[in-house]
């Protein structure tokens, strides 16, 4: 079989016939299988053991691409990508099987050419990674490149970042970027752009029109609103999650409502929040994080022990995801029990050894009531900070290390409960419940 990577073959089994390209075959595979990459972007492992026959439909030319530069629309504003990682520029390499990126504007705009007729495309990479390895430093490298570009008059910024910590950085570049007058829009992918289903596309030219057709200013995540094709949720900053693995429409906000749905196809935005900031001329005041601020999350559980949270002892801060309205196991009722008192005197000692601990809600949904029940009341009394917080368990986590990056503690525990970027709400109502 003198078949190579890239070409595309027709197989034919002792039961079925298959077309798709030929792929790099992983390692462990090398020897019995054919890696097979459907017309519908999957790929397919074939047992060669199975196989009767490979027709060469097509073989695979390297054909080097000619980089062609993107004329510029003198009518047309501005719009900076910056690339931080994550699927939503990149295309499948048939020589490695692997993905590649796709950064310069000619390419985006090659890709996605209906931005053409939105704006003028400046593109450029600032860092090439997963979004779970971004760390605080990273957050300072974005919020200093978005203030480069600012300043170059763009009328906004789109930042392509993988999901799976993309709500994470929504939150820090909200709190870290002042006196915006800028839309600054998080964009991700939760299907590779090999993949029929792609999501990457319609994602970043949901944005770009947003940008372009809205007078909002500040930092806001535009993802799918459904599993369909139809329209992206322009979702807040700091009241976002992911929560799904793999859907589309995985984002969602919590204990707050979309700020807009932005109609794909139709030239139609539809805002649902009327209250947020306009556009306007303004110089960005950025106020970096601490790279070395250390900032702990622990989830209140069944049978704990004092030596997690002993574990944390000598970090800056630590946000307890309580249980219900804001609960630990710190009450002592009987002979199976009386770790609880430990982990109580375990809290007390970060506390009082200098360590800011705030609750937060485990179950997303929902304000912490710390007064209801004594267990609480008396972890507010050793200073447990958070009753009646609505904020995710992510943002409190990206507020504390930030405040405890730019002011000093006794600053830190009254601005911790204090509204600075949308993150808390003086009430709920109904429809920010699994909107």
């Amino acid at each position: 079989m003198n078949y190579k990577s890239g070409d595309k073959v027709e197989v034919t089994t002792s039961d079925k016939t298959f077309k798709g390209v030929v792929m790099p075959s992983p390692e462990l595979s090398k020897t019995d299988s054919l890696i097979l990459k459907l017309a519908n972007g999957y790929n397919m492992g074939i047992a060669k053991s199975k196989i009767k026959k490979v027709k060469i439909l097509k073989q695979y030319k390297n054909i080097k691409e000619k980089k062609r530069k993107s004329p510029v629309k003198e009518k047309l504003p501005i719009i900076s990508i910056l690339h931080t990682g994550g699927t939503i520029a990149s295309k499948v390499d048939y020589q490695t099987g692997g993905v590649i990126s796709r950064f310069t504007p000619e390419e985006i705009v090659s890709q996605f050419p209906e931005l053409r007729d939105i704006a003028n495309i400046r593109s450029r990479l600032i860092r090439n990674m997963w979004s779970e390895d971004i760390r605080f430093a990273h957050y300072n490298l974005i919020a200093k490149e978005i203030q480069k570009e600012a300043k170059k008059g763009v009328a906004g910024i789109i930042i392509t970042h993988g999901t799976d910590t993309l709500h994470y950085s929504s939150a820090a570049l909200s709190f870290m970027l002042g006196n915006l007058g800028i839309p600054v829009i998080l964009v991700g992918a939760q299907r590779s752009s090999d993949r029929g289903s792609t999501d990457a596309g319609m994602n970043l030219i949901c944005a770009a029109n947003f940008i372009i057709k809205t007078d909002f200013s500040g930092v806001a995540i535009c993802m799918h609103g459904s599993i369909s094709d139809n329209f992206c949720n322009i979702l807040p900053a700091t009241k976002s999650r992911k929560l799904h693995t793999s859907r589309r429409d995985a984002f969602k906000p919590v204990n707050d409502t979309l700020i807009a749905k932005v109609h794909y196809g139709e030239n139609k935005i539809e805002f649902i929040k009327s209250d947020y900031k306009l556009k306007r001329d303004s110089d960005i005041e950025v106020k970096l994080m601490n790279p070395d601020i250390k900032i702990g999350i622990l989830k209140a559980h069944p049978n704990m022990f004092a030596e997690e949270i002993e574990f944390y002892s000598g970090f800056n801060g630590l946000v307890l995801e309580g249980t219900g309205l804001g609960q630990m196991p710190v009450s002592e009722i009987d002979e199976y029990t009386k770790e609880h008192t430990k982990i109580f005197r375990a809290i007390k000692k970060l506390v009082d050894n200098g360590t800011v601990v705030v609750m937060s809600p485990q179950t997303i949904y929902g304000k912490l009531q710390m007064n209801v029940y004594a267990p609480a009341r008396q972890l507010q009394k050793i200073g447990v900070l958070g009753n009646y917080s609505d904020m995710t368990p992510e943002t409190t986590f990206i507020k504390l290390a930030w405040l405890l990056s730019n002011y000093k503690k006794n600053e830190v525990r009254e601005l911790i409960m204090k509204n600075l970027k949308g993150e808390m709400n003086d009430r709920l109502t109904p429809e920010m419940f699994l909107y």
